[in-house]
């Protein structure tokens, strides 16, 4: 499975690390990717997402089904 999020689509971003005499070489910078069940109250039951911790935190505000339904997920499939 490819670390991206479900709900906000982030993933790895392509960058240089940079030494300290100015050498670069490439890098990915990862999504900060966890496994959650979340309490789904329409659907009665848990569901298991694995999101980005920015999207937990917006999670917080508009709601799992609002979101949900944003970002074109159907939660009886996950």
């Amino acid at each position: 499975m490819s670390r991206v999020c479900q709900l906000t689509g982030k993933k790895a971003n392509n960058a240089y690390a940079i030494s300290h005499s100015h050498r670069r070489t490439k890098k990915l910078q990862e999504v900060n990717l966890q496994w959650k069940r979340i309490w789904w109250p329409q659907g009665n039951r848990w569901v298991r997402l694995r999101l980005s911790t920015k999207a937990l935190k917006t999670l917080n505000t508009k709601g799992l089904q609002a979101f949900a339904k944003e970002a074109g997920i159907d939660l009886n499939k996950c």
